[in-house]
């Protein structure tokens, strides 16, 4: 259904063009794209990302070799002067004396180091489900955003062409008054009415500029003309028909679902870290040194150069309680991580039975709309007839006005939200994507 389609009198066009602001048509698969490259929230999640998969360098270094260099230098002043009967004299020695070395460590057992590589391991997991889960959050946000704005757009075609009607209305009850068939009582009836569809207006062109507003923050762009539900649109159950298949595929792909079990994970590895602080470690250690000195206590200098490769063993005996404390800290870490995941999936699998329901139910709320759009049609044309042979009043032609105009804002309504309700069963199957978005905007057509 083409919502322009109205009836439209001339104050509706004016309305209708005056939003259009001159600006190229545009739809939701432009708008969302659009949204992608100007999003400051999306912007932060990508360079979220990218430091995410840092963690996985980080930690396979633990498992690499490590090499350290250093180097001194330093003047040293030494008096010298000897008690008793000694061959040697006293004296004043100034002299220079420097060197370098280079150590090379090679972790042979460390357990700690091989859990933080597989809790990076698991980081990267995490930051690549939170970049998709913020992908497609953004798609939602462009939409609600989207739809609200043709809503509101709705509203203010809806108003402007209720007060046409109503002004007809008026117009036509102060010419019956003239003639005697009317009371000053309908003139005044449709004068309220009519002054509280210009409030109406006023506060409908006032919702769509911040409405407008809020689709431009996400695009960094002022909104043009936006296309709405055409003659493609189309009601359509969800595939598969089933309720329990995407329960069950949601439960696996969902982005919250994924984040949560790498966090379970995650915790895991924590404890066999934290555990792995009362086992000995075993590194290769390889060294060179060499250490020069222009003087000392006799006044002889030296060249020393030293070349050691060994094997060095630690264990920490104790440490004040501290690595049995981080243990059971990662214990109780891992037990709400757990608790988390369990309510992760509790959460999905709500949010999937309401986007389906949202969906079905919503084809039949549209349906209901439509065949109740077409009965208040009726009742006002028959009103009419009825209000010039006297059998109805100037009241029950503006109610029934008031009727139909509800009735089609409640319509559009219902489409966007059936729209909405799509988008929102994808995501929640964590299959929403840039496809999705493209086979809800074939309706916009």
């Amino acid at each position: 259904m083409n919502h322009n389609k109205l009836n439209a009198k001339p104050a509706l066009l004016a309305v209708l063009l005056l939003y259009a602001g001159g600006a190229a048509a545009s739809d939701l698969l432009e708008t969302y794209r659009a949204a992608l490259a100007q999003d400051a929230q999306y912007a932060a999640a990508r360079a979220a990302k990218a430091a995410g998969e840092e963690k996985l360098p980080q930690g396979r270094a633990q498992l690499l070799p490590s090499v350290n260099f250093n180097a001194n230098t330093s003047i040293n002043d030494m008096r010298t002067q000897y008690t008793g009967n000694m061959l040697f004299p006293s004296g004043h020695q100034r002299y220079n004396s420097h060197g370098y070395g280079v150590t090379l460590t090679q972790p042979l057992f460390r357990e700690q180091n091989w859990a933080l590589y597989s809790e990076s391991e698991l980081q990267v997991v995490q930051s690549d489900a939170q970049l998709r889960q913020a992908e497609q959050e953004l798609a939602l946000r462009t939409a609600r955003a989207y739809f609200d704005v043709l809503l509101a757009r709705d509203n203010v075609a809806l108003a402007a062409a209720q007060k046409t009607a109503i002004a007809e209305q008026l117009a036509q009850a102060r010419r019956n008054f003239e003639v005697g068939s009317a009371t000053v009582t309908d003139i005044q009836e449709a004068e309220a009415r009519h002054d509280l569809v210009v409030s109406q207006e006023i506060a409908a062109q006032s919702n769509l500029e911040v409405k407008r507003r809020t689709l431009q923050q996400l695009t960094n762009a002022v909104p043009g003309e936006l296309d709405a539900p055409g003659p493609a649109f189309r009601l359509e159950p969800p595939q598969p028909a089933s309720i329990d298949k995407w329960v069950e595929q949601a439960a696996t792909q969902n982005q919250q679902v994924v984040i949560a079990q790498a966090g379970a994970e995650l915790a895991g590895k924590e404890v066999e870290r934290n555990r792995g602080g009362h086992l000995p470690t075993v590194d290769l250690v390889a060294s060179h040194t060499r250490t020069v000195a222009t003087g000392g206590a006799f006044g002889i200098g030296s060249d020393q150069t030293l070349t050691s490769v060994g094997v060095q063993a630690n264990l920490a005996l104790f440490q004040g309680g501290a690595t049995q404390s981080k243990w059971r800290e990662a214990e109780a870490n891992r037990e709400r991580a757990r608790y988390e995941l369990e309510s992760a999936r509790r959460g999905v699998e709500l949010q999937t039975r309401q986007a389906y329901l949202g969906i079905t139910n919503g084809i039949a709320q549209v349906q209901a709309l439509q065949q109740a759009l077409k009965s208040s049609l009726s009742l006002l044309e028959a009103t009419k007839l009825g209000y010039e042979t006297g059998s109805r009043t100037n009241l029950d032609v503006l109610n029934a006005q008031q009727q139909l105009y509800a009735t089609r804002r409640d319509l559009y309504q219902a489409q966007y939200n059936y729209l909405l309700s799509e988008l929102n069963l994808a995501a929640a199957a964590g299959a929403l994507d840039e496809g999705s978005v493209e086979r809800v905007n074939r309706a916009l057509h």
